[in-house]
């Protein structure tokens, strides 16, 4: 079965949230269970593209409204960099550009969707599945449909994973001519409250929508920013299916990030190294439990609310806590303002970085994901790799994987998204490392529990097979 992923972003290429975790990992399992699994995404202008050579595969090209637009098809040369075939849209300075997203990104994603189906159009040997990821891709299904020149291609099915409803692409009604000709009586499919909605586009002619967790697609049908009647409609050929994580890139025993590498035998002591490290550059008290941040400092994540808990959860000066994490400006200054109000149990890196996010889910004791809204998430399941106690709302993907130690379960959940709930769960972390026993015994269990993407893998191919 020869598949095509069609996704803005990818790991370890361009990534900005969890959809690139996913796009970097599905195909490579895909293709470990006999699929021929491949990835096109757009060029972009960033340390990847700038450290590795590209060959290309097809040149020609393509009206965007008025105005032609060459591109070019390219490929990595070194085939080993990944486990799968990727591909890259390469629309000179439009897509080439250091940041993924951009304030033009109406044009550069309707550049990029017509220019990887008219590459699929031009392939001796079609896809068997076309398989698109969010709104960036959200005209494809829509395009491969309606617009004349696909119509070689309207057998061949289309998926739409959704990977975070609140981002739909909305564009201005008069940006429809830069799309390739169809019956305007058509009109409808892609429109959603007098604009066009690429998102609402995917959903209505998508041969199947999926979602990257059983309960967020539950919850879209109340929660989906002014889809839920959309949604529901189209329930029949909706599936939710939980996100794995690649197991090979997050495993404490190999991580080449981590400081030093365990398993389940050595985790105490992995575990102690890794904290010490972190206390150690971040003037944190490792003798107390660490509790981390690791994320986006957005409304979605629960993020405002973190200065004001922390801040409060810190007076008692019995746990240590380190955020890493970027986002709104003032959540930002707030968290920084807490450093020297909490000098040596506090500290936060505002920003990212790949390496210190591994060694944080090393060495942390727990993990605060306190969000409004979480499709799948990751980082739970990263944490419970590396032994870490994840601290979670009950919503979406987290609601799915992390079971209260109340409930005989091996984290810790609340149900609201509040100061209190908040401080309330950093307590009740306390209380339970001091369980020593339990809580080293807990580790074990969290490490032992499989959430990659094997079983993941196979569900997706199971769906293709369904309407193959």
């Amino acid at each position: 079965m020869k598949i095509i992923h069609i996704s803005a972003e990818c790991y370890p290429i361009a990534k900005v949230g969890g959809l690139a975790d996913v796009v970097g990992a599905l195909p490579k399992y895909q293709n470990e269970i006999g699929a021929h699994s491949s990835v096109i995404m757009p060029f972009y202008n960033n340390k990847f593209t700038q450290s590795h050579k590209f060959t290309s595969v097809y040149e020609a090209s393509l009206r965007l409204g008025n105005h032609e637009l060459n591109y070019t098809i390219l490929k990595i040369e070194d085939a080993s960099v990944l486990d799968f075939d990727i591909f890259f849209v390469h629309v000179g300075d439009l897509l080439y550009t250091e940041n993924v997203y951009t304030e033009n990104d109406t044009n550069r994603f309707l550049a990029f969707q017509i220019a990887a189906l008219d590459w699929i159009l031009s392939l001796e040997h079609k896809p068997n599945i076309i398989h698109c990821h969010d709104h960036h891709t959200g005209l494809i299904p829509f395009m491969a449909q309606e617009s004349y020149k696909y119509e070689s291609l309207n057998k061949i099915p289309v998926i739409t994973t959704i990977h975070n409803a609140q981002y739909q692409g909305w564009m201005a009604y008069d940006n429809l001519y830069k799309i390739p000709k169809f019956n305007i009586e058509k009109v409808g499919l892609i429109m959603w409250e007098g604009m066009i909605n690429p998102l609402a586009a995917a959903i209505k002619c998508a041969w199947r929508v999926t979602t990257v967790s059983p309960s967020y697609m539950q919850e879209l049908k109340y929660n989906a920013n002014g889809l839920e009647s959309l949604l529901l409609h189209e329930n029949s050929k909706a599936i939710g299916i939980l996100n794995g994580i690649d197991s090979d890139v997050w495993n404490p025993e190999t991580d080449k990030y981590i400081i030093k590498n365990y398993k389940k035998a050595t985790v105490e002591a992995g575990k102690k190294e890794n904290k010490k490290w972190l206390c150690s550059q971040f003037n944190l008290d490792e003798s107390k439990p660490l509790f981390a941040f690791i994320g986006r400092l957005v409304g979605e994540k629960g993020a405002e609310l973190l200065p004001h808990a922390l801040d409060y959860a810190l007076r008692s000066k019995d746990i240590s806590v380190i955020v890493l994490g970027s986002g709104s400006k003032e959540t930002e200054q707030q968290l920084f303002d807490l450093i020297p109000r909490h000098t040596g149990n506090y500290n936060a890196f505002i920003g990212y970085d790949e390496k210190l996010s591994h060694i944080i889910y090393a060495g942390a004791d727990f993990l605060l994901m306190p969000s409004r809204v979480e499709p799948c998430g990751l980082n739970q399941m990263y944490s419970l790799r590396y032994g870490t106690v994840p601290v979670v709302r009950r919503i979406g993907g987290l609601k799915d994987t992390v079971i209260d130690i109340g409930d005989h379960g091996f984290g810790i959940c609340h149900n609201d998204v509040s100061v209190h709930d908040i401080v309330h769960s950093i307590n009740r972390g306390k209380d339970f490392y001091n369980q020593e026993k339990e809580f080293k015994a807990n580790r074990k269990r969290m490490m032992n529990i499989d959430h990659s993407w094997k079983v993941s893998a196979k569900a997706y191919i199971n769906l293709y097979q369904s309407i193959n």
